[in-house]
């Protein structure tokens, strides 16, 4: 963000002579304006404020591109020339609206507007207006108490997107709520403003889960509805992980395995029940019980031979 000094460096620039003349006569009477709290009506900064437009505008930008076509010419050089040509005329169209706002926030911060000032100067505004206003926030004596917050949250609600990028700036950065700035956010991407304009997001986004949930939400219905997601939408939702989170894997390592943390051989399986010998039990060196063949619980031993003859 430039400072007034750079600002006014920067406007001066695109101005010819006697855009600079009114540029320093409407700043010097800014600056020596007094409170005027019984008067009955504008400060004549605050009149130079609202015309601001009719006197700025970068002539020499706009001459250097005025006898240049505005379409794109189709064949042989002329072909080449005409995204140039585009590239031209969209510097100057820029320039032209950038300047005045400029010239805005230059004069609110050389008046010092107060807060009442300000909500009066945005409530009667036209758009340019109350753009010049959302920037000036950063340079005026209210940046630190929380007397301009309706008005940002005024201009998020509306469907102008450089109203809501001039309302994401440092002020909103600093003293909207965590709700309201989760929406400003949303309505950002959702709307194609540039992640640029929004002011200190990177602090603000980062290990915010609630914000996590509710991109990802987002995201789903749109995606659900078959419209895009934006781009910086990723960007974004990375920051609002935990710093520790990993992802989860789907390699799973056996249990029982010679690097475990104990280092030890898989025990073997334990006999059943009715096998297990009591705890003193020594069995004899020679005697060894076949592997595979077990005896029937209900006959132990051989059978007496009497029950083994045939009846005659």
């Amino acid at each position: 963000m430039l400072t007034p000094d750079e600002l006014r460096a920067a406007v001066e620039q695109t101005l010819d002579q006697a855009g600079r003349a009114w540029l320093d006569r409407a700043l010097t009477e800014a600056a020596d304006a007094k409170p005027r709290p019984d008067a009955s009506g504008p400060a004549r900064w605050e009149l130079d404020f609202a015309s601001a437009g009719r006197h700025i505008r970068p002539a020499r930008i706009s001459r250097s591109t005025e006898a240049q076509p505005t379409a794109p010419a189709t064949t042989g050089q002329d072909a080449e020339r005409g995204p140039k040509t585009q590239s031209a005329a969209s510097a100057a169209a820029q320039a032209q609206e950038a300047a005045p706002d400029a010239v805005r926030v230059l004069l609110l911060h050389a008046a010092g507007a107060d807060a009442r000032t300000v909500a009066r100067l945005y409530a009667h505004g036209t758009g340019a207006e109350r753009r010049a206003v959302l920037r000036a926030l950063p340079h005026l004596p209210l940046f630190t108490g929380p007397d301009a917050v309706p008005l940002v949250e005024d201009a998020l609600r509306t469907n102008d997107t450089r109203l809501v990028a001039a309302a994401v700036g440092p002020y909103a950065a600093r003293h909207l709520s965590p709700h309201s700035w989760r929406q400003a956010l949303l309505k950002c991407l959702f709307t194609g403003v540039p992640l640029t304009a929004v002011a200190d997001w990177e602090r603000r986004a980062r290990g915010d889960a609630e914000l996590g949930r509710m991109l990802t939400d987002y995201a789903h219905e749109r995606t659900a509805a078959g419209r895009p997601v934006p781009g910086d939408l990723d960007r974004v939702l990375a920051l609002t992980r935990p710093p520790n989170h990993e992802e989860p894997s789907n390699h799973e390592e056996p249990s029982n395995h010679e690097g475990s943390l104990n280092h030890e051989k898989p025990l073997p399986r334990e006999a059943p029940p009715s096998r297990r010998h009591p705890p003193n039990y020594e069995p004899s060196p020679s005697h060894e019980e076949p592997p595979s063949r077990e005896p029937s619980p209900s006959r132990e031993g051989p059978l007496p031979r009497a029950l083994t003859r045939e009846e005659p």
